[in-house]
């Protein structure tokens, strides 16, 4: 089985790291490819950063060498989640739906910890799009960079794990969501201090993804997922064009 990690940002490192994590919680026998988009932000924290980002998600499933299996999104935006879905037959699972919906199993209300404070509202209008927003009890910022994972020092594992503590008490939650792909390496780490679970998206997003390949189930094309109407593109996107 061959599943198509996609970091929709242009760091290598976190890509490095991303996959890392994922193939950590892959079967024997799955595949994991890991790749970003060829253009667009090294990190994507605000709306503009997004858009770009979602153009290279679709890019990187247009252009995959072989068809996969399975995508995951690895970022907790979940850019370009339709779109790829439209590229792709494979089931696509971006790592926030996973996540938010594995929290719910487990615990009757969860809260988010992410990175910049500004995308807060970002992850607020997912919860939204997917119905978890009764589920969520609160959606905190720490203000930590996203590339300041890559390396993350103890300083910043402290400043999550405080901020963890801080919504499990204020939120009166049971578990945390982890919101951002880069902080997939410390869902451990975080889980064993806090005693609580901790969901980090990309494994849950590649345990599922196994899942639904092995059921043999795929992107519906049926509607609004049918592959997109052949037509010129112009410009860098004249490759992608069907």
């Amino acid at each position: 089985m061959k599943i198509l990690l996609i970091n929709p940002n242009t760091s290598r490192g976190m890509t490095e790291g991303i996959a890392a994590a994922a193939r950590a919680v892959a079967a024997p026998g799955t595949r994991i490819v890991a790749t970003q988009p060829t253009f667009g932000p090294v990190s994507i924290e605000s709306h503009f950063d997004e858009a770009i980002a979602a153009a290279g998600v679709a890019e990187q499933v247009r252009l995959a060498a072989e068809p996969p299996d399975a995508v995951v999104i690895a970022c907790f935006g979940d850019p370009g989640l339709d779109a790829a879905r439209e590229a792709t037959s494979a089931p696509v699972i971006g790592i926030a739906e996973a996540a938010f919906q594995a929290a719910a199993l487990l615990s009757t209300g969860f809260s988010v910890v992410t990175t910049m404070t500004r995308t807060c509202v970002m992850a607020e209008r997912l919860l939204q799009r997917y119905g978890m927003h009764h589920a969520c009890r609160g959606v905190h910022g720490t203000d930590v960079p996203v590339l300041a994972l890559e390396d993350c020092s103890p300083d910043t594992l402290n400043q999550l794990e405080a901020a963890a503590r801080t919504a499990l008490a204020r939120d009166r939650s049971g578990a945390i969501v982890l919101g951002c792909a880069g902080m997939a390496p410390l869902c451990r780490t975080l889980g064993e201090r806090l005693g609580v679970p901790v969901i980090d998206g990309v494994a849950v997003a590649v345990k599922w993804a196994e899942s639904l390949v092995s059921l043999g189930l795929r992107t519906s094309a049926h509607g609004d997922y049918a592959p997109p109407l052949p037509k010129p593109m112009a410009g860098w996107a004249g490759a992608l064009r069907w």
